[in-house]
């Protein structure tokens, strides 16, 4: 992919953008053997780009997916039951470098991040830092406020209480008998322990029938189709790091 020739320096280290105009316009810079100009585009995996007869050395970019991870998928990189994995869902060249920001259980759908950055998986996934992730749940039946306020609290799970969450109803379908109807809930957390959403219901006695993920911190895409993935835009990696940076300062 071809790039401006001040962001191919300043990315290779050689120098910021500014610095790098005043190089190329010295002719310090090459590319093919050609002295560059101001404004023009080079593609560091195919160009050979100089500063001053050596050749400039560029670190791998870096990924970030957004994947619809569909039901029927383990998070783990690899299953002894043979089960397919989110990892199948990409290209092979990526799934030995990639890691999971977090995780989604075999029967729940939704948006998940994958990325080779650690430090940026980290941030996105740990609770003290992280982002808040939202779900829809279709739980059998439909719990009553005071129910909804044991969860909304917190709720002990193994021991440890889970942090306060924010529930509202999403839609109701309601069948002959109200007590046997299922009801749709938004659940936001900023924890994602394992099975988390799914123990919190059956605590109060409401099992989950479906459940997905729909937003990580302010992201979402209700046009990604079931197990597809694309690039997280700058916007989007921006964001992400503002609200990680914002809870770390609440601490």
């Amino acid at each position: 992919m071809s790039e401006r020739l001040q962001k191919l320096l300043a990315r290779a280290g050689a120098a910021s953008r500014r610095n790098a105009e005043d190089l190329i316009r010295a002719g310090r810079v090459t590319v093919n053997g050609q002295v560059a100009v101001i404004g023009q585009k080079a593609d560091p995996g195919h160009d050979a780009i100089k500063l001053d007869g050596r050749r400039l050395q560029f670190p791998e970019p870096q990924h970030y997916l957004l994947l619809y991870k569909p039901e029927g998928h383990i998070t783990s990189r690899s299953d002894p039951q043979g089960r397919p994995t989110v990892f199948d869902l990409v290209p092979p060249r990526l799934r030995s470098t990639l890691i999971a920001v977090g995780r989604l259980d075999y029967d729940t759908e939704g948006l998940l991040i994958l990325t080779d950055d650690g430090n940026f998986a980290n941030r996105v996934a740990h609770p003290r830092f992280g982002c808040t992730k939202t779900y829809e749940v279709k739980v059998k039946g439909q719990p009553n406020e005071q129910k909804l306020q044991r969860l909304r609290r917190g709720i002990a799970i193994e021991g440890r209480k889970t942090l306060p969450a924010k529930i509202r109803a999403l839609r109701r379908r309601l069948g002959g008998r109200g007590s046997e109807s299922n009801s749709w809930w938004q659940v936001e957390i900023k924890e994602g322990r394992t099975r988390q959403i799914r123990e919190m219901f059956a605590r109060i006695g409401y099992p989950v029938l479906r459940l997905r993920r729909v937003a990580i911190g302010g992201i979402r895409d209700p046009r990604l189709p079931k197990g597809a993935f694309r690039q997280l835009s700058p916007s989007e990696l921006k964001r992400l790091g503002k609200e990680a940076d914002t809870r770390a300062r609440a601490g």
